[in-house]
């Protein structure tokens, strides 16, 4: 009796080295693929960058092939690509094209790209808002699928009087804006908060290294600790110990005109939740659709509501335990299961 060929898929995602959330999210597909026997190759110039995810991302890639030409899923059954703005010819069975940044005023509506898009089985976006610039932008109805987040390896421990912000270190399209963060912290310091201290952890892009060192410049005299490239147990261990999550990405932005400049979706909010650290996040893009402000998390609009939510937050230590819990058992609908099964329905 001849045997049953493996299905084979593909995966493109031309930004594997940042080692951000949509490459988590490109390499859980490709972890959902292996999980139902799928050959799966992601393209990519070097093998190299396979322990580099992993590492990153506290993941066993094994099953998973790093080639350098998958031919655009030419001879694929599933082709899974994750888009620059623009629309690719895919060749495979079944095509899934991935929107990670709310692409707009790109020419989406072409008659070029509506011919491509018959061969687009799913448009996948990473949430509500990312859905709402590419649906418009494209005229498509794409699906979302939150990214998944490893809730259950990250665990509360023993708290401490930190401030937590993880993201990569970067000025780029999508500023995380750790400046920010250091000025504010600064000035909570000042008015009579000498036990608390500020870590801010991530990567940093090329060219961010200029970045860093600014960020480091303006935190001294101050209980002010920059953690470069940590690996995800080091970044798990530092949500195990917060108190309490800041951001304040897309802070100065006008997310209606600028849309890909707020945070998308926002996976180390969640990681922090998990953590239990409750978040204080600029209220802008994907933040609002997971944090209920009051409720598993706060949200602020100007420097001065900053400030007041987070002193407010030291000083009731019932409503920091009440919100807090909140925000980890909220943390759980985000999980690898939840995406396995969203994602692997859709093929």
């Amino acid at each position: 009796m001849r045997r049953k060929e493996k299905m084979r898929a593909a995966i493109v995602d031309p930004y594997l080295d940042t080692l951000g959330g949509g490459e988590r999210y490109s390499m859980a597909v490709a972890l959902a693929l292996v999980s139902k026997d799928y050959t799966v190759d992601v393209q990519w110039k070097s093998p190299s960058i396979k322990k580099r995810l992993e590492d990153r991302f506290g993941i066993d890639l094994e099953g998973v092939n790093f080639v350098k030409d998958v031919k655009r899923g030419d001879g694929y059954d599933v082709c899974f690509w994750v888009s620059d703005g623009s629309v690719p010819t895919l060749l495979a069975r079944k095509n899934f094209l991935h929107f990670q940044v709310p692409f707009h005023d790109v020419n989406g509506k072409t008659l070029l790209n509506k011919m491509k898009l018959w061969r687009i089985k799913k448009i996948i976006v990473n949430s509500n808002f990312t859905k709402g610039v590419i649906d418009k932008e494209y005229g498509v109805d794409s699906v979302v699928v939150y990214p998944p987040v490893p809730v259950e390896k990250i665990k509360p421990k023993i708290k401490k009087n930190i401030i937590l912000f993880v993201g990569r270190f970067s000025e780029l399209k999508q500023a995380k804006n750790q400046d920010i963060l250091v000025k504010a912290f600064k000035r909570l310091y000042d008015s009579g908060y000498p036990e608390w201290s500020l870590v801010l952890a991530g990567g940093a892009e090329v060219g961010g290294r200029d970045y860093v060192q600014r960020v480091k410049k303006i935190s001294e005299g101050y209980p002010i600790e920059i953690i470069d490239g940590p690996s995800f147990k080091e970044i798990a261990a530092l949500y195990g110990t917060a108190k309490i999550f800041w951001s304040a990405v897309g802070f100065g932005i006008k997310e209606e005109k600028e849309p890909e400049k707020v945070e998308h979706f926002g996976i180390t909010l969640v990681e922090a939740m998990a953590a239990g650290a409750v978040p204080v996040v600029f209220s802008a893009g994907g933040y609002k659709e997971t944090v209920k402000d009051g409720k598993n998390g706060f949200l602020w609009k100007d420097m001065r509501s900053f400030l007041k939510i987070t002193k407010k937050l030291i000083g009731d230590k019932g409503n920091m335990l009440s919100v807090s819990r909140q925000a980890k058992q909220d943390s759980r609908r985000y999980s690898y299961e939840r995406f396995n099964q969203e994602f692997l329905i859709l093929i």
